[in-house]
């Protein structure tokens, strides 16, 4: 594992933050089969940002958090889809003190996400194949870390495509969730272990919502 610490200070926005944080990266500019994958829609300016450093090609891993009805912010887990690839991580903790069937609650909850998640596949890639992961190191980035479950999500769909190396790169970390995501990758990136704050936006100047003409944008956007 290799990792990238520094005085923990507010980020600007989300480019400043993959700026910093493509530093920890730059030892491996210009490796081939190297591809970033961001984690829309927050994921991906922080991505862009590491993916224009390092002189290689950016793509999606498509994720969503599967919330208890009426609690939406309350995770029983997440759907993440890549290359094809489909896995789903279940918070069994969240799901056993469901009032009722848990399970038939999750899989409720997980029907509409799927319909997202095929949603946003065509619209960010506007008919173009996602890029080949076997054999590549695969750099995962997301614009924080909370409680991990969607992370967790795309690392297991990514790992099952046989990537060389998995990788996990973002700005800052919340609670425990560190210690939870670093033996999933064979090396991981951050700048702030922030077990105090209550929420990854607190790590930021500026947090607004990502659109996903945005994220278009910066997908068909040519190498710099």
């Amino acid at each position: 594992m290799r990792s990238k610490s520094a005085t923990p200070r507010k980020f600007d926005d989300r480019q400043d933050a993959g700026r910093q944080l493509a530093h920890a990266l730059l030892p491996f500019a210009g490796s081939p089969g190297l591809l970033v994958l961001g984690l829309p829609r927050g994921g991906v300016p922080v991505a862009a940002e590491i993916s224009a450093a390092l002189s290689c090609p950016l793509d999606v891993v498509l994720v969503r958090k599967i919330g208890v009805p009426g609690f939406d912010e309350l995770a029983m887990g997440a759907v993440a889809t890549a290359g094809g690839s489909l896995s789903t991580v279940r918070n069994e903790r969240v799901i056993a003190g469901l009032t009722g069937d848990g399970n038939a609650a999750f899989e409720a909850a997980i029907a509409p996400e799927l319909v997202e998640l095929a949603r946003r596949e065509e619209l960010y890639r506007a008919g173009l194949p996602p890029l080949e992961i076997a054999g590549r190191t695969i750099v995962i980035v997301d614009d924080g870390v909370a409680t991990g479950a969607t992370l967790r999500a795309a690392l297991h769909a990514v790992r099952q495509l046989r990537p060389a190396q998995l990788w996990v790169a973002a700005p800052v970390f919340l609670g425990h969730s560190l210690a939870g995501i670093r033996p999933l990758a064979d090396q991981t990136f951050w700048l702030w272990d922030a077990a105090s704050l209550g929420s990854v936006g607190q790590a930021y100047h500026q947090f607004g919502q990502v659109p996903d003409d945005e994220v278009q944008r910066l997908l068909l956007r040519p190498p710099e």
